[in-house]
């Protein structure tokens, strides 16, 4: 039995184990294992028959493992040792040598930090599907104008489009820290770190660096097996991702609501009530909702995990994945279940207008009618503002005031304001970048495009 007299403690057997989550890493554990045997038979560490009997019976356990066949056992601590004790069935001593030149440190950081690569590069792809999406559905809806708000009170009128695009730019960024944790993932490889210090081989690190995917090896051995930066990475971008998520689909449950009714979600991504018959509830928006503070929690409790942990290798690491992996599985459906929604809603131009048609929605683009008249903006403000408070408490519109009481509000004030509070002057008075003109909003749509392809 090697160093230990007696066999673990049950309970502390199944608090030690991780194969009930990390066997979805086995595809990583062979890639890596296969690349360490073949610079390993390079190094002369191991033979030819060695490698050959050793990748062979990688074959049948991926076949296993794919089939769903693997034969694992009580005792597997984790899907490295799970791969290693039955290559070793299979193959007999070749197996019993992989292990040579390497840690279960260093091994396990390498696979997790392919693991965590790839699950960037789905994140890119999800996120370039839902601003697809979103960049279609605006194109589809350029000229319909809706207000939009501050404060969840009517603000501004804008186009619908211009409204949508603003999400395409948050996942542009999103886009962006995904990329960045995924080079960062792949920048430095851990493996051949040994447990702490290095091995006691003439290994050529660099070799397996390459056939990796990894830009060269960790230049320091400590750091290679007690980094989880590239996790932190991911939490992050995952966080602030679902965050954006978050926000889209409290939009979509304010929209979809009879008080606005600015959309109706397709049954496929609606739910019904136990009780009332007549209810269509957006709840997949509504979990957009919830599962951001979830992702965002495993962010937080990675840190914890890592907070003050002394160098080099603790068994608290055992802890990071869990997170990862959960974070990523979320954000994978938030980010499908967005793009679901967003592309099948139906948008309704009439609502959406009536409300964009409100008067008030005019009041900055009087200010600064007057402000070109040649009043100080802050004259402008209070004149604009107590004309405002004029239709409110004679309950009219702005249009339905007559000359006589504009005039009676400011000398500034006439006829004019009638043709400057028309809905569509309102939308195409925003000529500066970035506005919500129908030629900026086509200018947007043409960037939006170009980043997307980028």
């Amino acid at each position: 039995m090697g160093r230990f007299a007696e066999p673990q403690d049950p309970v502390f057997r199944e608090m030690n184990t991780s194969l009930g989550y990390d066997r979805r890493m086995w595809r990583q554990d062979i890639r890596g294992s296969r690349a360490h045997a073949r610079m390993l038979a390079a190094r002369d560490v191991i033979g030819q028959d060695d490698l050959d009997a050793i990748l062979g019976g990688f074959e049948q356990i991926e076949a296993k493992l794919e089939a769903g066949t693997f034969p694992f056992e009580a005792n597997d601590e984790d899907i490295h040792m799970a791969i290693e004790r039955h290559l070793t069935e299979l193959v007999g001593d070749p197996g019993a040598r992989l292990h040579t030149a390497r840690s279960r440190n260093d091994q396990v950081a390498t696979d997790f930090a392919l693991w965590t690569g790839e699950a960037a590069e789905r994140a890119i792809a999800g996120i370039e599907a839902l601003m697809t999406t979103l960049i279609e559905v605006a194109e589809a809806h350029v000229d319909w104008p809706m207000p939009a708000y501050t404060h969840l009170q009517r603000a501004q009128p804008v186009y619908l489009a211009h409204h949508l695009l603003a999400y395409v730019w948050m996942l542009e960024r999103d886009r962006e820290r995904f990329r960045f944790t995924q080079q960062q993932a792949m920048r430095r490889m851990p493996l051949g770190a040994g447990a702490l210090a290095g091995v006691n081989f003439d290994t050529d690190r660099t070799m397996t660096a390459a056939e990796l995917g990894f830009d060269a090896p960790a230049p320091n051995s400590i750091d290679a097996v007690s980094n989880r930066d590239y996790a932190l990475d991911y939490l992050n971008a995952a966080a602030t991702c679902a965050t954006h998520l978050s926000r889209l689909g409290q939009e979509i449950v304010q929209w979809a609501s009879e008080e606005f009714g600015f959309l109706t979600l397709p049954d496929a991504w609606s739910s019904g009530s136990s009780l009332m018959p007549q209810k269509k509830n957006p709840d997949c928006a509504e979990l957009l909702r919830a599962k951001a503070p979830r992702i965002t929690g495993h962010l937080s409790a990675l840190h914890g995990v890592i907070h003050a942990l002394p160098l080099t290798y603790n068994k608290d690491l055992q802890e990071d994945k869990e997170h990862v992996f959960d974070a990523a599985d979320t954000l994978d459906q938030s980010l499908a279940a967005a793009k679901g929604m967003i592309g099948g809603a139906t948008f309704r131009a009439d609502r959406m207008a009536a409300a964009a048609a409100d008067e008030l929605l005019a009041a900055t683009d009087l200010a600064d009618e007057l402000v070109k008249r040649g009043v100080p903006f802050r004259q402008c403000h209070a004149i604009v503002g107590g004309l405002v408070r004029e239709a409110v408490e004679s309950k009219r519109k702005l249009s339905e005031i007559s000359d006589d009481e504009l005039r009676a509000q400011s000398e500034h004030l006439g006829p004019w304001i009638r043709d400057v509070i028309e809905p569509l002057s309102l939308l195409e008075r925003k000529q500066s970048q970035g506005g919500t003109s129908q030629a900026r909003v086509q200018e947007q749509l043409g960037l939006a495009r170009r980043a997307l392809g980028a």
